[in-house]
């Protein structure tokens, strides 16, 4: 068996497009160009590359993107006030301020500064509240890219066995509650999870998502199981740094039915899960 692969990729630029085009419309009906704000505090170089990435996504849809950059010694009262301020700017339908801050500032105190309405990042208990109640929300991005590859590649959800290796409030919580909206069965592995590969091999989807190279081994997966590897990271091959998932990718091609990895799986659904927050954000903000 060799799996078919769900390219998140691909996937990826073809929601890309169906969103500009749906940006070209909102224009022409509101007059308003839907409007999203980056806030970079240091000069982490990650962040670096994935706020440039976000900000070129935006322009290409059709959107107003700014970026503000702060030095690292900003503090946590001068970035509040910063988000105070986009909170209250009507051009700005959505904001981000990219994750790690700096050590001065508490992570939390900036999650909860957004507005509810502008959290396009959907990291805010408002929204984690109102999707666990199955009302309307802005939701984490990642998870909500994950269902995105599982409805388009044609993967059954409704009554699937679907288990997640990762309990983070960025993709594994808000993915359990995704899954269950979807009518699958859900289970939520861990660190302290007894017979971890016992478990995965239970699962018709399985999800991984914890930052550990190469993780899920083949023999952790249900033959014909459908695998998605959120998971980043890298490891030393032939002298060089390559980037890897939490699954191992060869193995799992062997034993999965489908397989979206990582790189090219769920990551640049992220971006385009962002885009989709961006407009929906603009849609309830604009009457």
């Amino acid at each position: 068996m060799t799996a078919r692969i769900l390219d998140g990729k691909a996937l990826a630029k073809t929601i890309r497009d169906e969103i500009k085009t749906e940006v070209e419309q909102f224009i022409a009906e509101s007059g308003v160009q839907p409007g999203l704000t980056v806030v970079l505090v240091g000069d982490n170089p990650a962040s670096q590359v994935y706020v440039r990435n976000k900000v070129k996504a935006c322009q290409e849809a059709g959107m107003n993107s700014e970026r503000i950059d702060l030095p690292k010694e900003t503090t946590q009262d001068e970035l509040l006030s910063i988000v105070d301020r986009l909170n209250n700017d009507p051009a700005v339908h959505g904001i981000l301020v990219q994750l790690p801050v700096p050590d001065q500032i508490e992570e939390r105190a900036v999650i909860h500064a957004v507005t509810p309405e502008k959290d396009v990042d959907g990291f805010h208990p408002v929204n984690v509240g109102r999707l666990w109640i199955g009302e309307d929300a802005l939701i984490s991005c990642t998870p909500l890219g994950v269902i995105e590859i599982l409805k388009r590649g044609g993967i059954e959800i409704k009554g699937a066995n679907a288990v997640i290796v990762g309990r983070s409030n960025i993709v594994g919580k808000p993915m359990a509650n995704l899954l269950i909206r979807e009518h699958a069965t859900v289970t939520v592995c861990h660190s302290r999870t007894r017979d971890l590969p016992g478990e995965c091999r239970r699962a018709d989807i399985l999800i991984a998502a914890t930052g550990q190279s190469q993780m899920v081994r083949g023999d952790w997966i249900k033959p014909g199981a459908t695998v998605i590897d959120v998971g980043i990271s890298f490891i030393e091959k032939d002298g060089k740094f390559v980037q890897v998932g939490d699954v191992h990718k060869e193995e799992a091609m062997e034993a999965a039915g489908a397989l979206s990895p990582s790189p090219g799986g769920p990551g640049p659904m992220t971006i385009a899960m962002l885009l989709s927050n961006t407009l929906k954000a603009a849609r309830r903000l604009v009457r």
